[in-house]
This record gives structure tokens, sequence and C-alpha cells, in this order.
């Protein structure tokens, strides 16, 4: 199975690395040599694993979306911060990669990545410096960024005439709506903004218009969706208002949405859109990449629900990570408590026990966790569950817990583990948060 891209700007594991053996210094190009076993106790706890085939699974699926909604898609890369994983999704097709801050933008731009769209408005001096330099630089570099103010606009044309950019800045004209983040509140608005773009012209490209609808949430899933549907309306009656006045600028123009829960609803409305000009449409969802135990998976029957043909070509998204601890303590009958908490799990859904194994045991096998085992609260390095009196778990047991959010599970971990079928280590990646 191909392994994942090594890159020379990653560091050695080292035993200050949490997941890492101590006392051992290895390139990340050397750790299939090193045969390390989670089972086998090879690593120490807790440790952040990633499934191998679960993994690749998922970047099959979306490549075979992408091929049947004719999209594109920008992965978000906040989710993993892991310029090895970026790379998959590059090698799969993805356009290029989403990012959010000026320190994200760093990473990637170390590590060689091209095309970014900056899925937030740029702002302030020094993060206006780094990426007009950067687009100085470098004539390959393709960067996109998103607006929703004149005020903004304004800045970013004056940074651009300082710098003497040989190309405009590409830029996507951003709705919002109201109560939500960022993002004009209103199609009108969001004209005004664009109108003053095309005025720019010598400095400024409008590129696209950009929108967010994950966040978006009614009473009721259908009431959900109605609301989804409607801001998806919004972006196109403002992609059209634009292609009409002719504000575009020439060259490429994309609209993008597309977060990890609606993906479908926006390949289907923006999709349809017809401006007369080279046009694509971009998603931007992370984490369908490792998937998840619980929030995306509950996300992911609702898209099936709604998109049942897709379900049936496609197949399915597999949760791939996973964070293993030891069983510390079994203080009460019904009390088990293992040693991971806040710091090394997402916590805004509890996590949930998904496999177990008995290292000293004869096979050393993973074995579905029993029914009635259940996450009550997470501590800081502490996991407290309810468990049956007569619980087959006992101290110094592996307990594998699928996540929920995995952007918050990622974030905890500097390194991660890419495991085989055996929870052999085949491979280390690192995040750069």
């Amino acid at each position: 199975m191909t392994e994942l891209r090594r890159f020379a700007a990653d560091l050695p594991l080292q035993p200050c690395d949490k997941g890492a053996p101590g006392r051992v210094e290895v390139a990340l190009d050397q750790i299939s040599e090193q045969r390390w076993s989670l089972l086998g106790e090879d690593l120490p706890m807790p440790a952040a694993v990633i499934k191998r085939a679960a993994l690749h699974n998922n970047s099959r699926w979306m490549k075979g979306f992408l091929d049947v909604t004719g999209c594109r898609i920008a992965p978000h890369g906040k989710t993993t911060m892991s310029p090895a994983l970026f790379a998959l999704q590059i090698e799969d097709g993805a356009w290029g990669i989403t990012l959010s801050t000026p320190h994200q933008l760093h990473v990637a731009r170390a590590f060689g990545f091209q095309r970014i769209l900056l899925a937030n408005q740029l702002v302030g001096r020094s993060a206006m410096d780094w990426v007009m330099a950067e687009i100085q630089r470098d004539p390959a570099f393709e960067f996109y960024c998103l607006v929703d103010s004149l005020e903004n606009l304004e800045e970013l044309a004056a940074a651009a005439r300082a710098w003497a950019l040989d190309r405009p800045l590409r830029v996507l004209v951003e709705i919002g709506f109201e109560g939500g983040r960022t993002g004009c509140r209103s199609v009108e608005a969001a004209l005004t903004v664009a109108r003053r773009a095309a005025q720019l012209s010598d400095v400024i490209a409008l590129a696209g218009v950009e929108g967010f609808e994950g966040i978006i949430r009614g009473p009721t899933e259908p009431e959900t969706i109605a609301r989804v549907e409607a801001f998806l309306g919004q972006m196109v009656d403002l992609a059209q208002a634009c292609a009409q006045e002719k504000l575009f600028a020439p060259g490429l123009v994309i609209f993008t949405a597309g977060g990890s829960a609606f993906f479908d609803l926006v390949s289907k409305r923006l999709g349809a859109i017809e401006i007369g000009q080279e046009h694509a449409v971009i998603l931007r969802s992370g984490c369908y990449l490792t998937h998840d135990s619980v929030m995306y998976t509950q996300l992911f029957h609702q898209l099936k629900s709604r998109a049942p043909e897709l379900a049936d070509r496609l197949g399915e998204l597999e949760p791939a990570l996973e964070v293993w601890a030891y069983v510390q303590s079994r203080p009460e009958p019904g009390r088990a408590i293992v040693a991971l908490g806040k710091r090394d799990i997402s916590y805004d859904h509890l996590p949930v026990p998904v496999g177990w194994c008995r290292p000293k045991g004869k096979t050393r096998k993973v074995e579905a966790a029993p029914d009635h085992h259940k996450v009550l609260a997470l501590n800081d390095q502490h996991c407290i569950m309810s468990v049956p009196a007569d619980s087959p778990w006992q101290v110094g047991d592996l307990v594998g817990f699928g996540v929920s959010h995995p952007c918050l599970t990622f974030d905890k971990w500097r390194v991660l583990h890419l495991v085989d079928d055996d929870y052999q280590v085949v491979q280390s990646i690192r995040t750069y948060f």
C-alpha cells in the first residue's frame, strides 16, 4: 500500500515527542524498520494512531465523490496540520490546501505547497507583508484570500501597491449570515465589495465567491437543511450578479463552500451555476480524511439519507483516528479509569471505546469494546468510565477510543503513528500546530 510522502524538513522522532518510545531518536523515514507494535507495548501510552487502510479508503472515497460531482477540493489543512497528509490529499487530486491563519500559511509554504486558499480575511501588517513577499518571491505561488469589507479591501490594495506586485492579489468576496461569523450579511453588501474589487483591478483580482455553511443549524434536521439551502441560494445569486456585471477578473473563477457536514448540498447547488466563464466549485472538507466515530459519522449518515445513490456507488467513510491507553485502575465494581484525558483527545463530544486488547494475552488480538462500557467524563489525564460489574477489563489492558471532531484530537499530538490492520507501526507523521 502506498506510503505517505516523507519530507526532509521533518524532525526525527525524539523522546520528548508524546507517543514516542523513550531513549529513542529515529528519522521518520526509518520508523518502519523499528517494527514497533502498539499491541506489543512498544509505544508509551496514550498514543494516537491512524489506521492506514481506513485513511486510504477515505481518500479514495472523496476522489470518487469529486469524479461523480465534477467538483474539486481544497481540504482544510487546519484539521490535521500534517504536511504528509496534505501531500496524500494533493496526490489524490486535491486542487489546493485551505488554511485559516498566518502560522498555518507558514507551515504549508515551508513544506512547498503552491496553491493555498486562505478561508479567512488577511488582516494586519505582519501577515500582509509576509504574503506579499511570498507572492513576489515565487511566481508559481497561487494565493487566494477572503474579503467582506471595503476597509480590508483597501488595505490589501495598498499593501499590494506598496510591494509592487507583478500580478494582482486574488480575492473572493465572502457572504455570511446573520448571527454567523465573517461575511457580508446580504447579497447587496457583498456586491458593494465586489464592485470595489473590480475597480482595483490593477492590484486586486476578484476571483470568486465564498461562503461557509457548516455552522448553520436549525431546531430540526429539515430546518437546518432548509437554512443551508437558503444560504447557498444567496451564494448563487451573488455569483450570478457578479457575472452579469462582469466583475470577475479574467481566468478561473471559483465558488467555494462545503465543510465536512453539507458538502453534498454544496456540490449540487453551486455545481449548477452558469456564468459564461471558466469556473470551478471548490469544496473545503478536511475531516473526511480520517473521519471520526461520533459527530462526523452521524453527519455522514445524514448525507447518505439525502443522497443514497452516492452511498450505493461510493461506499462508506471509515473512522481512521484512534487514541489508545491503559486501564490504570478498577477502583469500584462499576468503574474503570483509563489513562487518557482532555490533553490527549477531543472532548466537545466524549470519545467512545471501540476496541480493547490484553497485551499479555496469548493472541494480542483487538476485540470490539463490550457493550455498556461508556465514557462518563474526562479530566486532564484521566478517563472515567462506567462499566458493568463483571467487565472483563483489568488493570494493564489496552483500550482504543474513537474520537469525535478529529481537528481537536490532532492538535494535541506532534506525532501520530500510521498502523496496519495488526496495529504494527508502518510510518509516523508530524503535525505543526
